[in-house]
């Protein structure tokens, strides 16, 4: 097992939006309640595979999760609408993308992207503590892109 120190430094950047900028309605309960794709650069070369963590911290029960992937392979991209690795249970219950649907005001969502130096052994379904607990040891490097969704935008 090859122990790091984690470093951010991994670039996540999407062509359907900006950091800090407007997630496009396509991508929530609004629209096609699609994932929008994303670029992920700079990651270790021996980057095994890669954990993907979407969350809306802003939700009023405390943080939501709207999608929980791993074993995502390192290939530098994840297409639109796409099921890129093995996903796990999202705070809706569900093994699948859930876009942005704020009740109300505007929330911001973090997609956080870890580089691993393994394939991880847990099982499709499993929760995002389930993946934290699974990442400790094995993660190289990591970062994120934030972006806003605002209800009836």
């Amino acid at each position: 097992m090859l122990t790091a120190k984690i470093k951010a430094g991994i670039s996540v950047r999407s062509p359907a939006f900006n950091q800090g900028g407007q997630i496009p309605k396509k991508y929530s309960c609004e629209g096609e309640n699609i994932n929008p794709p994303l670029e992920i650069s700079g990651f270790p070369g021996h980057t095994q595979s890669l954990a993907l963590i979407l969350e809306d911290p802003d939700a009023v029960k405390g943080i939501f999760y709207h999608w929980v992937v791993w074993n995502i392979p390192p290939t530098g991209s994840i297409s639109e609408n796409s099921s890129p690795g093995i996903t796990g249970s999202n705070s809706s219950g569900t093994e699948e993308f859930t876009g942005p649907c704020p009740p109300t005001g505007s929330h911001r969502y973090y997609f956080r992207v870890f580089a691993l130096d393994t394939l991880l052994d847990i099982s499709a379904g499993s929760d995002k503590n389930t993946l934290e607990e699974a990442m400790k040891g094995h993660q190289l490097s990591t970062g994120e892109i934030m972006a806003h969704f605002r209800e009836g935008r």
